[in-house]
């Protein structure tokens, strides 16, 4: 649902009656993953997606059913073979959808819908908790939750529901992620097993580009549509402007190496070495490569790509922290221009972040859509 949060919050600003459409499982090849949303008011205006297009129009109709009927509803949509027009997912996947009415006059699901979709819109980090599998009484119902492990709203039933809901949900909030969780309709592991979907609302994830070059420029534009938040640091005031950079969230003019130390970084930050100059990136790569970050790549030829390694190990970086680094970087695309370097080196970021293997699929037998989840996760029932 915090996929549509900005709009839903003007529609709920506004006093609109709405329903929320929200996937809370996939399975196969399906097009959006758990927490994407279609909302639908009462004057039949619709926002947001849960599917891409293969099942808009059902669950567009759920939607006003729910608001005729103030019923939460989950319904199950896969592809149906038989019938080529037949409501399904003509990708081979199956997807489950909770349908949940939060008209402007109900003091039970909407003012914790409202208050994290404004959270959300506003980038500020909660966590949206909601009961998608589990006793009917307690269907849809949800707890905003904080950092601080507080929450807004409550999932009725025990009393410990909500406190065990909390903590689970602080525990993925912590982390920046989005899952499915199976605990006990009684608190811990006891009573009978209520499914949650958190969705977790985080600040965008941090790009670093270092180096104020041309393919910076570019990189910095297609960092923004990923939703990254880019950062475009070089030593070199005459050429680290806004001016050069208007798409970047900020400019800094520091030596690299220095900025990296004083500013924060986290599991989702990913850092772009675009220097290839040994007085800059080897002291920065010496630090990066020894962080808890997501992806280190440094630009450069394969010749200055040895020489980088052999001034790293004289400089004492291990083997382990050498093999993080992702240099030449970027995927094979016979890129040329700065805007298909860019698009190089973006694709094996997402490739690193989903799993993908960057080869074709044409005639793959891989996957389209990985599960990147763990072993843990992914033994969790979610239907």
């Amino acid at each position: 649902m915090l996929d549509i949060a900005a709009e839903l919050h003007r529609w709920c600003e506004e006093g609109r009656d709405v329903a929320v459409a929200t996937v809370v499982s996939v399975g196969g090849s399906a097009p959006r993953q758990p927490g994407a949303a279609l909302a639908v008011d009462a004057e039949g205006t619709a926002i947001g997606s849960v599917s891409g297009g293969c099942v808009e129009g059902a669950v567009y109709e759920l939607c006003q059913e729910a608001l005729r009927t103030g019923e939460t509803v989950r319904e199950t949509f896969g592809y149906s073979d038989e019938d080529a027009f037949a409501v399904g997912l003509t990708c081979g996947g199956v997807i489950d959808v909770l349908i949940s009415p939060a008209p402007a006059a109900d003091r039970r699901l909407r003012p914790v819908l409202a208050a994290a979709a404004s959270a959300a819109a506003d980038g500020r980090t909660t966590a949206l908790a909601r009961i998608v599998d589990g006793p009917p009484e307690l269907l849809g119902r949800a707890l905003l939750v904080r950092p601080d492990g507080d929450w807004d709203g409550t999932l009725g039933g025990h009393p410990e529901l909500d406190r065990t809901a909390a903590a689970e949900a602080r525990a993925l909030l912590d982390a920046g992620r989005t899952a499915t969780v199976v605990i006990g309709a009684e608190g811990s592991r006891c009573g009978r097993p209520v499914t949650l979907l958190v969705e977790s609302s985080v600040p965008p994830p941090r790009m670093i580009v270092f180096g104020a070059v041309d393919f910076a420029s570019a990189l910095v534009r297609i960092g923004k549509f990923l939703n990254y938040h880019v950062t475009v640091c070089d030593a070199r005031p005459v050429f680290a402007t806004a001016h050069r950079f208007p798409d970047a969230d900020e400019v800094v003019v520091d030596w690299p190496h220095r900025y990296l130390e004083q500013t924060e970084v986290d599991a989702r930050t990913v850092l772009c070495v675009l220097t290839h100059d040994a007085k800059f990136d080897v002291p920065l790569l010496e630090r990066a490569l020894r962080l808890p970050v997501a992806y280190v790549g440094a630009m450069g030829s394969a010749r200055t790509h040895r020489d980088r390694l052999r001034r790293l190990r004289e400089a004492g970086v291990g083997e382990p922290e050498l093999a993080r680094l992702r240099s030449p970087i970027g995927l094979d695309l016979g890129a040329r221009t700065p805007e298909e370097t860019a698009l190089s080196i973006a694709s094996e970021i997402v490739a690193n972040r989903r799993g993908g293997s960057g080869t074709p699929l044409t005639g793959a037998r891989t996957p389209i859509h990985h599960d990147t989840r763990t072993s843990s996760e992914r033994m969790e029932p979610v239907a």
